[in-house]
């Protein structure tokens, strides 16, 4: 089970299926999610400095030129949740590559936000072309995929922008499939390296042919 009550509540809800499972994290996955958050930082008089992979400590005002503390830009950041659907897009690509592994195989978003939000992030994906389940975690992601596979031995693959959530799944589900996709491409290149056993794609056209031969599909 999920360590987070109302996610595994969420999991628990879906339809039992035990075609090959793909789960995908949704910030920088299927949503662009760096660039849409720079548009709403500087509609706010804000600019978001790339200088490392982190998003705290790289926020400044533009007029004083001084970092924000990062209490601010965790609230910025749930302040961008609640006007997501006016700001965030699907990478290129993103839409028909993973309709065509649908056709062979569950699919699941898993993505890592206050469940408030999880309503407004459905709608979003659904009028973007994403009508796949979508689950809200606060948790790691390692026990949920693990419940998502259930008991059928099936072949998992999991796709995140984020190295702790992919060790998470590494540790929890020792056979799953790790795929490195992150749609911005000028923080990824500040990323340190991946850890071992983590295959890193640089689009949805390098990733579809990949998760394919991992499902088995």
């Amino acid at each position: 089970m999920s360590d987070d009550p109302e996610t595994a509540r969420q999991i628990a809800e879906l339809a039992r299926d035990e075609r090959p499972l793909l789960v995908l994290d949704v910030d920088e996955v299927v949503l662009e999610f760096v660039q849409p958050f720079i548009g709403f930082l500087r509609s706010h008089g804000l600019d978001l400095k790339t200088d490392s992979f982190r998003l705290h400590g790289n926020v400044f005002d533009r007029d004083t030129n001084e970092a924000l503390a990062n209490e601010r830009v965790s609230t910025l950041i749930e302040d961008f949740f609640f006007v997501q659907a006016d700001w965030q897009v699907a990478p290129a690509g993103a839409v028909e590559a993973v309709a065509a592994i649908a056709e062979k195989a569950e699919i699941v978003m898993l993505t890592a936000m206050p469940h408030q939000h999880r309503a407004t992030r459905r709608m979003l994906l659904d009028r973007l072309g994403f009508p796949y389940p979508l689950v809200t975690t606060e948790t790691a992601k390692g026990p949920a995929i693990r419940q998502l596979r259930g008991e059928h031995p099936r072949p998992v693959a999991f796709v995140d922008d984020i190295a702790r959530n992919l060790v998470s799944v590494q540790e929890t589900v020792a056979d799953a499939h790790l795929f490195h996709l992150m749609a911005h491409k000028g923080l990824r290149a500040l990323m340190p390296p991946l850890p071992e056993g983590i295959t890193f794609v640089d689009d949805w056209h390098d990733a579809a042919p990949k998760i394919t031969v991992a499902l088995g599909i």
